[in-house]
């Protein structure tokens, strides 16, 4: 399983957060970010973090990952994407891709998607929620490489995923599609953890 790699797609510009970075939001004390990057690491797979720069304010928060920089992160999600898979090295087999805006994805879940996968030969595994809602991470074997260096514009691996073959593969709750990537979405997020912490506490 060690040739799977982990891409964290961290290159976004936060255009619905209104002046704040989603990825540096605290969550238990350490921005979202190294909370993610963290997770990542603890699988034991190669990690490669895509930020803006290398001087963005970001890159503080990806010790545990290799960071790469996507000059032209403005045209989207693809940009982050073609740069990453450019990056890893030819023995990689397969590659696992997230968006960092995520707080509920755990190491357990990462590993989880990465032990379905087999072979050059193994489907798209894609996660989902635990009713079935596809969701991130996404894993591609090596064989759609070429395909994702090529693919443009805002809408990510979407086209791809229509034309492989794609294995669903569940994970706990609504770990695989709770993404926050507004005001709203984060303060609705942290409401409900502080009534599942008070909870626990009764």
């Amino acid at each position: 399983m060690k040739n799977i790699a982990i891409l964290l797609l961290a290159a976004g510009a936060s255009s619905r957060m209104r002046g704040r970075d989603k990825l540096m939001e605290l969550v238990g004390g350490v921005p979202l970010l190294s909370l993610i990057c963290s997770r990542a690491a603890q699988t034991g797979l190669p990690c490669y973090v895509m930020v803006p720069t290398l001087d963005h304010p970001r890159v503080s928060a990806t010790a545990t990952a290799h960071v790469v920089p996507v000059p032209d992160a403005s045209e989207g999600m693809a940009a982050s994407i073609r740069a990453g898979v450019r990056a890893l090295g030819d023995n990689i087999e397969a590659v696992m891709i997230l968006p960092c805006d995520m707080p509920e994805l755990h190491t357990t879940d990462l590993l989880h998607l990465a032990s379905h996968f087999h072979s050059s030969a193994s489907p798209v595994l894609r996660a989902t929620a635990s009713d079935g809602t596809p969701g991130h991470p996404v894993l591609f074997p090596r064989r759609c490489f070429p395909a994702l260096s090529q693919i443009t514009g805002d809408q990510g691996a979407r086209g791809l995923l229509r034309s492989e073959k794609v294995e669903l593969v569940s994970l706990p709750c609504k770990r695989a599609v709770t993404d926050l990537d507004t005001p709203e979405a984060w303060a609705e997020w942290r409401a409900r953890q502080c009534q599942s912490d008070a909870r626990q506490k009764q």
